[in-house]
């Protein structure tokens, strides 16, 4: 490209327009440009004694594999990368239900969704168990602020119980309402001055606008609607084909998506996938936005940003599109945390397993108070300054939504699923097979570690405080 189509700042005109006007600020802003503070500066320390501001991001159905610091080569997502490359980053983080209420009921609880009795989308959290918002500012005096999409039970609303909400995001389109939420973010934080240290949600949409993607090209195409993206198309990944030992309600999901319903070939996936990171790119483009906003605002130095989504997406892996599943492309989830001169920077940790459950209780653990009780997570504080802790043998994931029964254990070999009512449980070798792609359930010589993984999951179900408000016909069967 010549120089003459690039900008003082080094952004090419192609740039803007693939990423949109507030990705090119990001990718400027990953660079050193602008910011109050250049990449790889040392922080100067905080002292402990000061409690500090909390920025929680959340991005709505994000995969795992979809930042470009973190090794993926169809996505531009510099603010990402900002973040992966001044915190610690976590690969083996899980989401405690792939679906968007439940999940986010565990993030703001620390409790599993047949506990918060959001079981599924548009329930509210039990009133027993209070939220982050509240708990924060009950034991700490926090300004608990929150923007963008709620969802437990109302996704775009001004009444979160333990929050002031400036804004609520446009319903139903990322491409239109992160922008508000971001600016809203940018506002406060360059505008607070109150000694009072705050927590503040960034709730984002997006890329969560590949539902609309999907009905809206639900019909296979034979040729490329924009024929010029055709070099730039992703392959299809490695797991692709299904295993054929799957369970029922599997295979009924997998003709039930717009894909089995409009009988994708292969090009229509890869335009896709294609269209996925493009809408990875622009909630990236607003997260810049914000950190560039914190960065200016001189309040970097002592907050701790947290940044995760509340589950995957199916990304054409096992030929499936969105979530409810077991499956990692769903279940799996980024979690990305910052916090300079406390935390290491660019530590990438593929070893510990992480649930969403943490979040509550390592919040809680930098600003110095207890959790609230009956947590069904741990502090990752120790994790993130590098402490040689004991930490967990395996996390837990469950579904109960459309008709979906499962419970899933994920331990530091293998992964135990299995779907209620249904005969073919499901066990992958994740050292030997992370694409899970044979299922070791049927294999005879495997007999002894499935029977161990059954009493795992159901030593870990006993400890369950089911919620009163589930309703009958939906009360989660124990293995």
């Amino acid at each position: 490209m010549s120089e003459q189509n690039k900008n003082k700042n080094g952004i090419s005109r192609r740039d803007v327009l693939k990423i949109g006007i507030g990705g090119a600020a990001s990718l400027a802003a990953g660079a050193g440009l602008g910011t109050a503070q250049a990449m790889g500066d040392k922080p100067p320390s905080m002292s402990t004694k000061v409690k500090p501001n909390v920025l929680l991001i959340i991005t709505d159905q994000q995969h795992l594999d979809t930042i470009s610091a973190g090794g993926c080569n169809y996505v531009n997502t510099p603010a990402m990368d900002r973040l992966w490359r001044n915190g610690v980053a976590f690969k083996n983080c899980y989401s405690t239900n792939p679906v968007c209420s439940p999940a986010r009921s565990t993030i703001f609880t620390g409790r599993m969704p047949s506990e918060t009795g959001v079981f599924e989308n548009n329930w509210p959290i039990h009133e027993s168990i209070p939220n982050t918002g509240q708990w924060l500012r009950q034991e700490a005096n926090y300004e608990t602020i929150y923007t963008g999409k709620w969802h437990v039970p109302d996704s775009w609303c001004f009444n979160k119980p333990g929050f002031k909400s400036p804004v609520t995001g446009v319903g139903g389109q990322g491409n239109l309402g992160d922008t508000n939420v971001s600016m809203a973010c940018d506002g406060f934080l360059r505008n607070y001055n109150s000694d009072k240290p705050f927590f503040l949600v960034c709730s984002l949409l997006e890329p969560h606008d590949m539902c609309e993607w999907l009905r809206l090209n639900l019909t296979s195409q034979d040729t490329l609607r924009y024929p010029q993206i055709a070099d730039e198309l992703p392959p299809l990944p490695v797991n692709f084909e299904p295993d054929e030992n799957e369970p029922a309600k599997i295979k009924e999901r997998r003709k039930e998506t717009e894909s089995g319903r409009g009988k994708w070939s292969k090009l229509h996936w890869r335009y896709y996938l294609w269209s996925y990171y493009r809408m990875v790119e622009q909630v990236d483009g607003e997260i810049g936005r914000v950190l560039n906003a914190l960065d200016e605002s001189g309040k970097v130095d002592n907050t701790l940003v947290i940044f995760m989504a509340d589950h995957g997406e199916g990304m054409g892996c096992h030929q499936m599109v969105r979530k409810n599943l077991c499956y990692d492309e769903a279940a799996k989830v980024p979690l990305v945390v910052s916090f300079p001169g406390r935390i290491k920077a660019g530590v990438v940790d593929d070893t510990h397993l992480i649930s969403q459950a943490d979040i509550f209780p390592t919040i809680c653990d930098y600003i110095g108070i207890k959790s609230s009780p009956h947590q069904r997570g741990r502090s990752l504080r120790p994790l993130l300054e590098g402490k040689n802790v004991q930490w967990r043998s395996m996390v837990a994931c469950e579904l109960g939504s459309n008709d979906t029964f499962a419970r899933m254990i994920r331990t530091d070999r293998y992964k135990y699923a299995k779907y209620f009512d249904d005969p073919m449980e499901q066990l992958f070798d994740m050292k030997a097979d992370p694409g899970e792609t044979k299922n070791l359930a049927v294999q005879a010589h495997f007999a002894d570690e499935l029977k161990a993984h059954r009493k795992l999951l159901a030593k870990w179900e006993a400890k369950l405080i089911l919620s009163p408000t589930l309703p009958e016909n939906q009360i989660w069967p124990r293995s």
